[in-house]
């Protein structure tokens, strides 16, 4: 039986499951209504799309390296409550989702949901994740994974705050030992707590230097004091701004946290450590996910919830 957009349509209406979901429920029940919708329910995926109107923005943010240190993984998962991303059961469903990222060849969350589950391959992740809501009981979504390797040297991790910020560091190194996985440690703590942009001030694009001067520009001009002073000295004022920002905002030019001066740079203490063990450090790159970054939380009013829930 031809499966119509009309019918996809009503079973999306009645049941509130996606799009994909109700067109393969019912081609795998041949066009019965009925019977398409126990499908959905059976996958736990009408009860998933029940809850997607909820803001998932907990969970956790999950790094993953290989025995080997070449290939590591983030991946970002979230649900609603705080109280589920600590649960025992969830920290272990995004293990899996972290497990299967390792191995993924999708480009896209889209594809990642779409592929076979490693741990039941009768399901996709996509439906592996409706049964999984359907068990929790709040809406949870696979946000994002970025796959970092690195053949010459290794890959560093750092996990801050039981999963609320996620960090992998791309080293690339002709020696690996003790003291330069310290290092890395020590570079990845420095991404979680200080959240640089970029690498290195390379890395940052013309496009950004100039939006940035415009914006200075205008604040000296609507400064009464500074926008007196000669072009030559506010053009001055404004490099000394841009380069201060910079060395905010580029991982390698940022201060040291732990440097004992006070002064020392990331990239002069990578040098540092890569001298005194005669090897040759590139800091190549770094991921960060913090857990629910740029996702609008919803605040909700309790006194206004129990008003209306009373008929107040």
């Amino acid at each position: 039986m031809a499966i119509t957009a009309g019918m996809v349509k009503e079973l999306r209406e009645m049941t509130g499951a996606g799009m994909m979901d109700c067109k393969k429920a019912l081609t795998a029940t041949e066009g019965d209504m009925d019977k398409a919708i126990e499908w959905l329910r059976e996958k736990g995926l009408a009860t998933a799309q029940k809850k997607a109107g909820r803001i998932a923005a907990e969970g956790i943010a999950k790094v993953l390296v290989s025995e080997d240190g070449k290939k590591a993984v983030a991946v970002e998962v979230n649900a609603e409550t705080d109280f589920v991303a600590k649960n025992e059961k969830f920290q272990g469903y995004v293990a899996q989702v972290a497990e299967q990222a390792m191995e993924t060849s999708a480009a896209d969350v889209e594809a990642f949901l779409a592929e076979p589950w490693k741990f039941d391959t009768t399901k996709t992740v996509n439906e592996a994740l409706a049964a999984q809501i359907a068990v929790i009981g709040e809406n949870m979504n696979i946000r994002r994974f970025v796959q970092v390797t690195e053949e010459n040297g290794f890959v560093a991790s750092y996990t801050h705050m039981g999963g609320k910020i996620g960090v992998l560091v791309d080293v690339e190194t002709d020696v690996v030992n003790d003291d330069i996985k310290e290092m890395a440690k020590n570079v990845a703590m420095q991404v979680a707590a200080l959240k640089p942009l970029y690498t290195s001030d390379k890395e940052v694009s013309e496009d950004y230097i100039a939006h940035e001067k415009e914006i200075l520009l205008a604040q000296i001009k609507n400064d009464p004091k500074e926008s007196q002073k000669p072009e030559k000295v506010i053009q001055g004022m404004i490099q000394g701004r841009i380069k201060k920002e910079l060395k905010e905002i580029c991982l390698l030019d940022q201060v040291y946290v732990k440097a004992e001066d006070g002064k020392q740079s990331v990239g002069q203490y990578v040098a540092q450590v890569a001298k005194a063990n005669g090897a040759n450090i590139t800091i190549k790159g770094f991921v960060r996910y913090e857990t629910g970054e740029g996702i609008e939380k919803k605040q909700e009013d309790f006194a206004a919830e129990v008003a209306k829930q009373m008929g107040m």
